[in-house]
């Protein structure tokens, strides 16, 4: 299966206007850029090994052991996922709220303290190219639960970068968008049309939400996402929309293509 392609670029273009897109070095990252245009649709490139830091250290056995004892008193039940505190019986219970698990300061050891220490692995995910990233990933063995976490501070695991549904995951983003939402559900959510790139042969994604509700979420995070067309619908229609740079969600071609949401990127 194809990793997921979106990143930084797009977390970068639906978080501002397209005119200023300039997006600040983001702390930790060690000279990590963050691309200024839609267009860049892929994972970074895997990190060059960082140089030793004084205020970054690799985990210790004891904090290792530390993720696999009782959830300390800072982590709250209200700090938890619906679906840990209670198993929901549909997936619209597992949201992701930007706090707690999924806030800016979280970590791996955070992540195995609210999920246990035995639903979280840090392995490889799929890159660009062909290539590999670390990252912690949440349910791995459960393809319907899983989600893939990025950090900021890779030798510490720590400060979220990006959390990626993908796949089959049921989890929905803040405002519970799952995969499988159509276009114009998402374009009801925002409360107006928003911009998105030309549909390529991965789809096409959210290039600026143009101030509607999809621009700012509680915590601080921002979403992005990438759609594709239904091979069903008109072939015109799927023609006209893959020729374009830039398109409105409202636009009848895009109407007529039939899009919905195959991949979800939530990012600080």
């Amino acid at each position: 299966m194809r990793g997921h392609l979106l990143f930084l670029g797009l977390i970068a273009a639906v978080a501002v206007p397209a005119a200023a897109q300039q997006w600040p070095e983001p702390p930790g990252s060690r000279g990590q850029q963050w691309p200024d245009s839609p267009a860049v649709q892929s994972k970074p490139k895997p990190k060059a090994k960082p140089a030793p830091r004084d205020d970054v250290e690799e985990l210790t056995p004891s904090q290792i052991r530390r993720a696999q004892e009782p959830v300390p008193s800072p982590v709250t039940p209200r700090d938890m996922p619906e679906a840990v505190k209670r198993p929901a019986k549909n997936a619209q219970a597992r949201q992701i709220e930007c706090r707690g698990a999924f806030a800016r300061d979280s970590s791996h050891i955070r992540l195995a303290q609210i999920f246990g220490p035995e639903n979280i692995a840090y392995t490889e995910v799929d890159g660009p190219e062909n290539s590999k990233l670390m990252a912690s990933v949440v349910f791995p063995r459960d393809p319907q639960r899983r989600l893939e976490v990025l950090w900021v501070n890779d030798s510490s695991r720590s400060g979220t970068q990006v959390i990626a549904i993908n796949g089959k995951s049921n989890w929905a983003a803040p405002r519970g968008i799952k995969l499988g939402t159509p276009l114009a559900a998402v374009e009801k959510i925002n409360g107006k049309p928003f911009k998105i790139t030309g549909f390529g042969a991965d789809g096409s994604t959210a290039a600026d939400w143009q101030g509607g509700a999809m621009l700012t979420h509680p915590g601080g995070c921002v979403v992005g996402m990438r759609f594709v067309a239904d091979p069903r619908a008109p072939e015109d229609a799927r023609r006209q929309v893959a020729s374009a740079k830039e398109l409105q969600s409202s636009d009848a071609s895009v109407r007529a293509a039939r899009p919905t949401v195959v991949e979800i990127l939530i990012g600080y």
